[in-house]
């Protein structure tokens, strides 16, 4: 939410925060709705293929309308785990990804490159993410991925590259726990990609091969530094908790942890924002 100083430029409010679904596995989807709604986050991220319910459009309809929690984004069923999701023709998945956002009041299809065995579907992912943003009303954002590494090399997993940089997208996603595999740090990739940084999941890693998704603050990213830096610098995408939270082992220690790290990123978020006051002639001061 923005308001307007008198020459009609926007000033930025705190981003949202959201729970994507994920990150209540093994629990499932009406559970990610549960604990958002309980713990006070923002809205949710939907992450199409973790059980049957995400992939059922009309189910997470009457979930977002029976607990009240809104959908922010959509990520699209694009993982290993997710390839046979609603078909397999990829372009299709897209299409249908931004539908179900489009339904659900999303304004964000989140979507990883294309891996390597799927060569013509990865010849034509640039231009064809640029059209999709140009024919939907919703904003596809690229995901930085990560090399698969084993010991004493490298194994090109996604193409055109897992680093998505150097590559003409216009808006992308930021996932602290890639950037962590691929030995990068977020708040780097965050200061080069500027404007095109649009959406971000919050997780944190140790640098290790294994994609880890941590509760932020817990790995090597500067995770409360890196949010006080988008903050600071207008950043008005949704901050979305992407995490494992397999090992909590029970409901309430996951609880726990869910609303450890809403605290940890809207007091990161909240000490990069500045607060404004609109006055009766509709200009913005900061207080």
């Amino acid at each position: 939410m923005t308001a307007s100083d008198a020459s009609g430029q926007h000033v930025p409010g705190p981003p949202k925060v959201a729970l994507s679904t994920s990150s209540v596995y093994p629990e499932g989807t009406s559970s990610g709705f549960e604990l958002a709604r309980k713990l006070g986050y923002d809205g949710v991220e939907l992450m199409v293929g973790i059980d049957a319910v995400a992939a059922d459009i009309d189910a997470v309809e009457k979930l977002r309308d029976y607990h009240g929690v809104p959908v922010l984004a959509v990520h699209a069923p694009c993982l290993l785990i997710s390839q046979r999701v609603w078909g397999t023709d990829p372009w299709a998945k897209l299409d249908r990804s931004a539908e179900a956002a489009i339904r659900l009041g999303a304004d964000v299809v989140v979507v990883h490159p294309p891996f390597r065995w799927q060569p013509e579907y990865a010849r034509g992912f640039v231009a064809g993410i640029e059209r999709l943003n140009r024919e939907y009303d919703v904003t596809f954002c690229v995901e930085n991925m990560y090399p698969w590494r084993t010991p004493g090399r490298e194994v090109k997993a996604y193409v055109p590259g897992w680093d998505p940089t150097e590559l003409a997208y216009e808006h992308l996603t930021l996932d602290f726990s890639h950037a962590s595999t691929a030995l990068q740090q977020s708040i780097d990739l965050a200061k080069s990609w500027g404007d095109r940084l649009r959406h971000i999941h919050l997780t944190d890693g140790t640098g290790s091969r294994k994609d880890e998704h941590l509760m932020p603050g817990y790995g090597d990213q500067r995770a409360g530094e890196t949010l006080t830096w988008v903050a600071e610098n207008g950043f008005d995408g949704h901050v979305v908790l992407e995490v494992n939270s397999r090992k909590s082992g029970s409901r309430s220690k996951r609880e726990s942890e869910l609303a450890e790290a809403l605290e940890f990123t809207r007091s990161h978020l909240a000490a990069g924002s500045r607060s404004f006051a609109v006055d009766a002639s509709g200009s913005a001061q900061e207080r």
